[in-house]
């Protein structure tokens, strides 16, 4: 099968004329999916609606799942340089991955001031029935995410009710031998090498061992020390 004909973005200089950007996709270039029929109906409805076609960007053969895109990264950027002043798209799922993942693309476009169409669910974001359902999806996103919220609280307190510890394990740190290797003017990295303590670990015990800072000849032992290790 031919390769589909993708049409090149053109940018409108033309004052007072809306700016269209359509945005297609098909997750694979078999089984006949073409994304031609997409931009195709898009173009007539900018065409019905006396929109001028600023940019047409599609994904050939990306799976939806994935939320960076080329074209649909492109199409964002080009957004941020205000090159059109509204997307078109066939259907919710040919541009977003999730709910979450539109509502993020629609916050963004509502504070570029650009106007968001979907083809076959019938939802323009300029009218007020596309604002109700760009409220009505943040109202799903953000019940979803108290959702989750509540869903690791309660996972929490199951957790300690049964006397789980949470959190990283605890290390048994050795003060006094990490006192040691500091007074023989080791520095902490080694330190750290020679314990298999975190980066911070050995000088936090140290602090609370009170050991003594470097001397002036530890200091020079510690640069030897160092040298020799590179």
């Amino acid at each position: 099968m031919a390769a589909p004909k993708i049409h090149p973005p053109t940018f409108s200089t033309q004052p007072g004329c809306t700016r269209a950007a359509i945005y297609a996709r098909v997750s694979t270039n078999k089984n006949g999916q073409d994304p031609t029929m997409q931009t195709r109906e898009l173009e007539e409805y900018c065409q019905r609606r006396g929109w001028e076609v600023a940019g047409c960007y599609v994904d050939n053969g990306i799976s939806g799942s994935k939320e960076s895109r080329p074209e649909l990264d492109r199409l964002m950027a080009d957004a941020h340089r205000r090159r059109f002043d509204a997307v078109a798209v066939w259907k919710f799922d040919r541009f977003a991955r999730s709910v979450s993942h539109l509502l993020r693309a629609l916050e963004t476009f509502k504070a570029l001031g650009i106007d968001f169409v979907s083809l076959s669910e019938q939802v323009d974001t300029s009218t007020p029935t596309g604002k109700m359902v760009f409220t009505v999806l943040g109202a799903v996103a953000e019940l979803e995410r108290s959702l989750i919220a509540e869903r690791v609280r309660a996972g929490i307190r199951n957790a300690r009710a049964k006397g789980k510890r949470l959190g990283r394990p605890r290390v048994a740190v050795d003060a006094s031998r990490i006192a040691a290797l500091r007074t023989q003017g080791h520095s902490w990295g080694t330190i750290h090498r020679e314990t298999g303590i975190g980066p911070s670990g050995p000088s936090t015990a140290c602090q609370r061992a009170l050991c003594p800072p470097l001397t002036d000849s530890a200091k020079v032992v510690s640069t030897v020390l160092a040298g020799r290790a590179t």
